[in-house]
């Protein structure tokens, strides 16, 4: 049996709830394929009971939501379960984020066409074609070097030509680019990166999983000239940032 990780959920008004685990076959029986029009309903489904009803409300982000086939970023065994309420395991011990925390952590930063964006954990490449899809230029680094050939496979199979992929420690984060008009992780280290911060503009804005093990938090910053604002916004579970940021915890 295969334990995936705690994800967020919401429910009436900011009651938050953890998955604390689902259990899927090591082995699954395969599953008929699902045809292109159920698909495209499960997605709308999924916007509107999943992330619409759950407070989401930025037009970009639904819009997204709604266009970027979450299905094609999955093993083929899985896509009949794309449109579900959980993460699902994309291999490696990583998985793809529950759709709910897609759409929240993208709200948080509200991308803009044309702004520049550097995310760290590009897994499958989801989260990336969600931001490209916003006309954001995307800068994804992955540290497992089989599913940054995945990501960048599926970004560009499906013609998100505006989001590059990297192999490295996404710790440093891809300072050839910088600075970004806003970060996404989607692993938590127990500090935040430094380099990160340091490859934001002055204004710019980072959405950034800190903590272990179940003590994470969700963080907002927003960078003003020398100064770094910090926000709180929502109690959750990622997958550890590995490399360097292991090494710096104290």
């Amino acid at each position: 049996m295969k334990f995936l990780r705690i994800w967020p959920t919401c429910s009436g008004a900011g009651r938050w709830l953890l998955f604390l685990t689902l259990l899927l076959p090591a082995c699954p029986e395969a599953k008929p394929p699902v045809s292109a029009p159920d698909l495209a309903a499960q997605r709308e489904t999924m916007v509107r009971e999943q992330i619409l009803d759950r407070g989401i409300t930025d037009p970009a982000t639904l819009e997204a939501m709604r266009t970027v086939p979450r299905h094609d970023f999955l093993p083929l065994r899985l896509r009949s379960e794309a449109y579900m309420d959980y993460p699902l395991p994309i291999g490696h011990g990583q998985t793809i984020s529950q759709p709910y925390i897609v759409a929240f952590m993208t709200e948080a930063i509200r991308p803009q066409p044309g702004e520049k964006i550097l995310e760290i954990g590009a897994g499958s490449g989801y989260q990336a074609a969600i931001l490209a899809a916003m006309g954001a230029e995307v800068y994804t680094v992955e540290i497992v070097e089989p599913l940054a050939a995945m990501a960048r496979q599926n970004l560009e199979r499906l013609g998100f030509d505006k989001a590059k992929v990297l192999h490295a420690d996404g710790y440093r984060g891809w300072p050839e680019h910088a600075p970004y008009d806003a970060i996404v992780v989607t692993c938590a280290p127990d500090k935040i990166p430094p380099d990160l911060v340091a490859q934001l503009r002055d204004g710019g804005r980072m959405i950034i999983p800190v903590g272990s093990g179940l003590n994470q938090d969700l963080v907002l910053l927003r960078k003003k000239g020398d100064q770094i604002e910090k926000q709180s916004v929502l109690p959750v579970r990622f997958v550890p940032m590995t490399g360097e940021a292991q090494s710096q915890q104290p």
